[in-house]
């Protein structure tokens, strides 16, 4: 039985549709890139539970988290990890708040949660920032703060979608290279979820190339890279 994430399933959403076959292992952090309208952000909600599966099953460490027809784990019972699109901080709470937030809503309390939440900032070296709110924070800070809140409970799978997407270009190569040493620190499944072929050459060990709903290549990131297929190849020159 795998340890890792496996995806044999369909999805459809209007005229859009979704097809996966793939395994991603545990351990390792994997990049899924694609133009856009490829359905990057489809899987993401795929795995994260907010959108259903017509056909086949999600399975995550042996634990099933979907199977077509009948059996379906809500968003909140898969405790996954989440970086969304443009981060999506709680504009009223502090960050120290929003990184105790995931502890919480699973019933910790709230001196224990803020307490493990303050340690994570700490190792992002963010704790002189704590009691300010996400409008007062750089964009690099802002992106710390909310990958400290997605891994403070150790999940088994880690979605980050296009978590760098809000740092401009300075920021961005310096994040880079902090992202993966936090990525190889966690456990897990990690799939960082991009447009960005820098992105995923700097944080990824794998590839998974999608297009059009379907997994064109994949494989590690260097051999990709180095002997990219047609269509990574398009990718590259574009």
């Amino acid at each position: 039985m795998s340890a890792g994430l496996v995806i044999d399933a369909e999805l459809r959403r209007g005229g859009f549709a979704l097809a996966l076959d793939c395994e991603l292992p545990e351990g390792c952090t994997t990049a899924l890139v694609g133009p856009n309208g490829s359905g990057k952000s489809t899987v993401v909600e795929l795995l994260a539970g907010l959108l259903p599966i017509s056909r086949g099953s999600v399975t995550l460490a042996g634990r099933v988290l979907e199977r077509a027809p009948g059996l379906r784990l809500p968003p909140q019972a898969r405790g996954l990890g989440v970086v969304f699109q443009g981060l999506a901080l709680f504009p009223s709470l502090s960050a120290v708040d929003n990184v105790a937030y995931g502890l919480r809503s699973r019933g910790v309390a709230r001196g224990v949660a803020r307490a493990e939440a303050l340690r994570w900032l700490e190792r992002f070296e963010l704790a002189e920032v704590a009691t300010r709110r996400p409008g007062e924070l750089s964009g690099g800070q802002a992106q710390r703060v909310a990958l400290a809140r997605a891994m403070i409970g150790r999940p088994p799978l880690l979605l980050l979608d296009e978590p760098m997407s809000a740092l401009d270009v300075e920021a961005r190569g310096a994040a880079r290279s902090l992202l993966r040493g936090w990525l190889a620190a966690a456990p897990g499944v990690k799939l960082l979820v991009t447009h960005d072929l820098d992105d995923a050459r700097a944080v990824a060990d794998r590839m998974l190339v999608l297009d059009a709903g379907r997994v064109v290549a994949e494989g590690a990131v260097g051999e990709l890279l180095a002997a990219p297929p047609p269509f990574l190849a398009a990718m590259l020159r574009g």
